[in-house]
């Protein structure tokens, strides 16, 4: 059985924004009117059940809409559940993804106590980031989000920034950058905002063609080479963690859509948050296993959609690279974002290439001075 990690949607789309670029909010409409939260036996059978599988770290990822509208409280039931079906020995992580705006002191306490990894999303300084995170009155979040992010480091929790990439900021990658240094975040996730209406046509908030390999060019000079090895940025690490040992650390980069089980508060299961509809609900959580999820057609064929490859991405040599992308970027078999990522990569495999070589060879000295020197 393949490892796998849990996105977990305690609140379903629910959140107290009403941020103009949210995929998610709008799937609240699935599941009936009123709040939406994920019960005690949800919760119970989920952990359970995962925790039985065999493999080496458990990975528990909370997200939303906003996973902080649960309160400590149900977070705290989540860890007591961990401890009761966890095995000796073995790993568990928890990670929760929020918009920064509720995380209070007793946020804060529970948070570093657990060893949460957090991250906040933070869309650039407040001119940016007010643009699209906003509630639903229109007023910007910025200033609460600094608050939260103030919470989380007098507690100590480790965090990272995740920053969509839309319309309002993708003209703006140095202005981003700098500000999130200015802020001290060293370990920063870029996102690509693409979206369609049913017509096909590009949602008016989304990335502007061209925008995104333009961006992730200005993103990479910023950074390399003064800055490799102090900020850390999620798709620049999966592109030498792939360059090293073959294996990415984002799904969009890996040859399979089959990383992840998403379960919804009320017990449904699907195979990804971007793809949470009534056609690809895998089953339920309560009446199932994950070992029987995983053997499902249904399934299998949700994890071949990487493949076929178009014409024009076989003939392509980044192809191992970008792997034909997130298939939610596709349109007619071939990503929306075909062109910014050959752009990207032509402008930077050759100095990733160096740096993976640099690291590798530092890597290979470090584990030789430890090799125990053999006794004749």
């Amino acid at each position: 059985m393949a490892d796998f990690s849990l996105l977990i949607k305690p609140a379903s789309g629910d959140c107290n924004l009403r941020c103009r670029y949210c995929f998610y909010l709008p799937k609240r409409e699935l599941f009936g009117p009123g709040a939406h939260r994920m019960s005690a036996k949800v919760l119970e059978a989920m952990t359970r059940k995962f925790l039985s599988q065999p493999m080496s770290l458990h990975s528990f990822g909370w997200q939303g809409g906003e996973p902080t509208l649960m309160g400590v409280d149900f977070f705290q039931q989540a860890r007591a559940c961990q401890r009761r079906h966890g095995r000796a020995g073995g790993r568990i992580a928890n990670a929760l993804q929020t918009n920064g705006t509720l995380l209070d002191a007793a946020w804060g306490r529970f948070l570093a106590q657990e060893q949460f990894l957090v991250g906040i999303s933070i869309d650039g300084p407040a001119e940016l980031h007010d643009q699209s995170r906003v509630y639903g009155d229109g007023r910007g979040s910025h200033a609460e989000v600094m608050r939260g992010l103030a919470v989380l480091r007098e507690h100590r929790v480790e965090h990272n920034v995740l920053t969509l990439v839309s319309h309002a900021n993708e003209d703006h990658a140095e202005t981003v950058y700098n500000y999130l240094g200015e802020l001290g975040v060293t370990y920063q996730q870029y996102i690509e905002c693409v979206e369609f209406a049913p017509d096909g046509q590009r949602r008016p908030y989304a990335l502007s063609p061209g925008k995104w390999g333009e961006f992730l060019c200005r993103i990479f000079d910023l950074w390399y080479p003064q800055d490799t090895r102090r900020v850390s940025i999620r798709l620049f690490d999966s592109i030498l963690s792939r360059l090293l040992t073959g294996v990415p650390t984002i799904c969009s980069m890996s040859g399979d859509c089959r990383n992840y089980f998403v379960i919804e508060h009320n017990c449904e299961v699907y195979p990804c948050d971007f793809q949470v509809r009534p056609e690809l609900r895998l089953g339920n959580i309560l009446t199932t296993d994950f070992a029987a999820l995983q053997k499902l057609e249904k399934y299998r064929r949700w994890g071949r959609k990487k493949n076929p490859h178009s014409a024009t991405c076989e003939a392509c040599r980044f192809l191992p690279l970008c792997m034909g992308d997130c298939p939610k970027n596709r349109r007619r078999g071939q990503s929306y974002l075909c062109e910014d990522w050959q752009l990207f990569y032509q402008h930077s495999i050759g100095r990733f290439e160096e740096l993976a070589a640099a690291l590798g060879a530092e890597w290979q000295a470090k584990n030789v001075q430890k090799w125990p020197h053999s006794q004749k």
